[in-house]
């Protein structure tokens, strides 16, 4: 694995923990030599995950909507910024740059971002790993969910194994580099 996208938040959240845990999972990023790739702005955990990976000497790709760059809140430090006309065009360079996806806490774009490229997996876009960093039971809601959802008949099994969880960065890392790089197509 050479590059992973980390979705996170465009702000720090109440508690310093999901700070932490944005500079764990970089450190741990940078360790490995992976390249990080994200939402190129400068605020919330984003500006985290790009500050942690320069300052530890990581690369770091950012990718922003012009509407974004415009409001001046892109990460000009970063080894490569992209600017994209659109969010939907961010999302694609994003996942056409990265060999994985990792979720650490965030909002609405966050979860949007993460479950398109889980969507993706589910219907053989891509066979790229979609990997959850549970920081402090942060994402049990959405576990639950997908949980139910297989219950309840809407996700299939094999489909629900495509979001791998994790509460430790290294650990999540292990997992999405040992996941399977097979195509997974739900309606095959």
């Amino acid at each position: 694995m050479k590059a992973v996208c980390v979705f996170c938040g465009a702000a720090a959240g109440f508690s310093a923990v999901y700070a932490n845990a944005a500079r764990s999972l970089v450190r741990e990023l940078v360790r490995r030599e992976i390249t990080i790739v994200y939402g190129g702005g400068k605020v919330g955990l984003m500006g985290i995950v790009a500050m942690t990976a320069i300052e530890e000497g990581g690369r770091v790709v950012g990718v922003i909507p012009e509407n974004l760059f415009e409001k001046e809140i892109a990460y000009g430090d970063v080894a490569e910024l992209h600017v994209t006309g659109s969010m939907s065009e961010r999302k694609a360079r994003m996942a056409e740059l990265s060999d994985g996806f990792i979720a650490l806490p965030g909002g609405l774009g966050t979860l949007e971002e993460f479950s398109e490229v889980l969507s993706w997996a589910q219907i053989g876009l891509h066979a790229k790993p979609c990997g959850i960093l549970n920081v402090a039971g942060f994402y049990d809601g959405l576990i639950a969910f997908l949980d139910q959802a297989v219950e309840h008949g809407f996700v299939r099994p094999e489909s629900r194994r495509l979001a791998i969880v994790h509460s430790e960065a290294a650990a999540l890392i292990d997992a999405i580099s040992a996941a399977p790089q097979m195509l997974y197509d739900r309606w095959a």
